[in-house]
Formats: structure tokens, C-alpha cells, sequence
């Protein structure tokens, strides 16, 4: 699910209404009166639905990668642009309803650097356009002819980077058919993903240019009321195996009842399953203190349909995103039943 880009509804409702920044994301189970709801049955239509849906309350463009330098040494990177509405509609210039924010991070093993920006729509400072393929905001950009390659650029005050992107293999379609359930009432989003890009290109650091290669992970999603009422917070995994199999996971934790989790596992060829709510578990095995909270770095994962039983463990355990509304999100190795690397979010802690 990539559930952080729900930061952005989050944002909307901070910048529209002045309410207190929070470590609860329980809002983002508000109501979405006069916007459109996700429903079974979609049928989705490319090029147009890599570019926004201003009928929706939220959406993002949200890509991750592992990547490796020369010498060995491993690296994550981040990259994401949110897209939030006031109202359901376009309108031009500052009469926009729409607002925009991105995220960008590179992790080592020893730094966490991140940037952040903000933007209205309608006056040409942030946007997506379909085809050819442009996310931007101010100057930071993911854009290619398509979304199959592309060129990949952000900075910040102790870091840049410059990347290209090429898919390896095709879409994937979470839940039913692209219709991702993320609470037992029927909340829901359309959510898709490109799970197999190939990465190369330059990480600018504090020390200098470390030229890295990898693989990267983009989702697409967009919903309206995308969380159950008293759904608060979650933690989600993207998981690369060395086999050559990938695996989503995530689990949304609920303050008056049981939590809810859903997986896809995606073959090489991009042949999917989707397993239901109760199929995958993820339990904390240890915590580090993090920003001045406990937060876990050391997680088991469990998808015993696939025989996976891995051990999830944060290359950087400091790797939180002090960004307008907080979270935690970095690289993760794997072990256990399975090996690889792989990307976790975590929020409200």
C-alpha cells in the first residue's frame, strides 16, 4: 500500500483547517464528502492513471530503492510526491485546490539526510503530467517518455541525487484487481506498482559523488477516506528476495479493534497473489530509540502460504523522516527463509 502517502490527506487537513500536528493519523478515516470513492470493478486506463486523479482527496507517486556503491557499501534512497484536495475539483491558478508535497531521502549505514517541499496547484510549481511521464516539484523531478525509463532528481541541504530508472518487468496490481482493501468495513484504494526497476546513477554526499546501482520499488495509489475510523498508524514492507520473488505487506493498527494486514507476492514474471486480511503478520523484535521515542528496527515477517518466515532489520536505525508530519522509513536487509533487502514505513509512533 505504501501507506505514508496517506501523509498527504494529513497535510491537507493541517494547511486547511490549522489542527495540530500529530503523531495520530486517525483523520485520514474522516469523512470525503463530495469526493470520489474507489469501487471494485475499476478498469484502469495507461497512460492517464500514472497522472493525477483530482476527483480524490489523496494520491502520490512514491518510489524507494536499494542501492549498492562500488566498494559495497549500502544505500537507500527516497523519493515521493503527494497530491491532497480541499475541494474535488481542478481550478486554475491560486484558485487550485489541490496542494503538493514531497520527500525526498538518501540513508547510509551511518547518516539519514532528508529534504521536504510544499506547493500549491495551479500555478505550475508542483504537478504530474501523464504522458509523456512528469512528477515534479520546484526542482525535483521524476519524468521519462514513459514510465518504463526515467530520470530521477532531488536535493537537499547535505545531499542530491541523480538517477535512471528502467523497468524490468511489468505493473502490478494489488488486491482485487488493483482494489486494495485496507479496513474489514470496506475501506479502499486503487493501488498499483512497478516493482521492478532497475537503478544507476549518483548519490552527492557530504563526502563527495558515490556512483551506485540497485533496485527500486514505485507505488501508485490514490483513495478519498482511505483508513477505517479508528485506524491510527502502520507499518509497511516492500521486500526484494534474492530469488527474484518480491513481496508487499502491510498492517494497519486499530485503537478499538483487531488490526488489519494484507499482502501481494509477485513472482518473477510478475505473476501475482493476493492474501486477505490475517494472511501476513509482522511482529517488533526490538526497538531502538529513535527522535526521542521507541520505535521498532528489528521486525519478523510471516507469510506462511509462501513459506516466508524472515527476519527485517534496518540498515540505518535512525532513519526518520523529521518532516512535517513524522514517520519512520529506510532500508531493511532480510534473512531467515528468505534472502534479500527490501524498504519499511512506520508511523505513529
Amino acid at each position: 500500500m505504501n501507506a505514508s502517502a496517506f501523509l498527504a490527506a494529513a497535510l491537507a487537513l493541517v494547511l486547511s483547517a490549522g489542527v495540530a500536528l500529530s503523531q495520530s493519523f486517525a483523520g485520514l478515516g474522516s469523512d470525503a464528502e463530495g469526493f470520489a470513492l474507489p469501487e471494485r470493478g475499476y478498469v484502469f486506463d495507461f497512460p492517464a492513471d500514472h497522472g493525477a486523479h483530482p476527483a480524490y482527496r489523496i494520491e502520490w507517486w512514491y518510489l524507494t530503492a536499494n542501492l549498492t556503491g562500488a566498494d559495497g557499501v549500502e544505500y537507500g534512497l527516497q523519493w515521493t510526491l503527494f497530491r491532497s484536495a480541499l475541494a474535488p475539483e481542478e481550478r486554475p491558478g491560486w484558485r487550485s485546490p489541490q496542494l503538493w508535497l514531497g520527500h525526498a531521502a538518501v540513508t547510509t549505514p551511518e547518516a539519514h539526510y532528508v529534504a521536504e517541499r510544499r506547493a500549491r496547484g495551479g500555478i505550475g510549481q508542483a504537478g504530474v503530467i501523464a504522458h509523456p511521464f512528469e512528477a515534479w516539484i520546484d526542482d525535483w523531478q521524476m519524468a521519462g517518455a514513459d514510465m518504463q525509463r526515467m530520470r530521477l532528481t532531488a536535493r537537499g541541504a547535505e545531499f542530491a541525487y541523480d538517477m535512471r530508472l528502467e523497468a524490468q518487468g511489468p505493473l502490478i496490481f494489488h488486491g482485487e484487481n488493483g482494489y486494495s482493501q485496507k479496513s474489514a468495513s470496506g475501506r479502499a484504494s486503487y493501488y498499483y506498482s512497478q516493482p521492478f526497476f532497475e537503478i544507476a546513477g549518483t548519490l552527492t554526499l557530504p563526502d563527495g559523488p558515490v556512483e551506485v546501482t540497485g533496485q527500486a520499488w514505485l507505488d501508485r495509489e490514490w483513495a478519498s477516506q482511505p483508513l477505517g475510523a479508528s485506524q491510527i498508524s502502520w507499518d509497511w514492507f516492500s521486500m526484494a528476495f534474492d530469488d527474484g520473488n518480491r513481496l508487499m505487506g502491510f498492517t494497519l493498527r486499530d485503537s478499538a479493534g483487531p488490526d488489519y494486514t494484507a499482502a501481494t507476492w509477485i513472482e518473477p514474471d510478475g505473476t501475482t497473489t493476493a492474501f486477505p486480511d490475517g494472511a501476513f503478520s509482522a511482529e517488533a523484535l526490538t526497538e531502538s530509540r529513535v527522535a526521542g521515542r521507541e520505535i521498532p528496527t528489528r521486525w519478523r515477517a510471516v507469510l506462511p502460504e509462501k513459506g516466508v518466515d524472515v527476519t527485517v532489520e534496518a540498515i540505518n536505525p535512525q532513519a526518520w523522516m523529521a518532516t512535517s508530519i513524522p514517520y519512520w522509513e529506510g532500508p531493511v536487509r532480510l534473512s531467515g527463509s528468505h534472502r534479500g533487502r527490501g524498504y519499511l514505513e512506520m508511523t505513529g509512533y
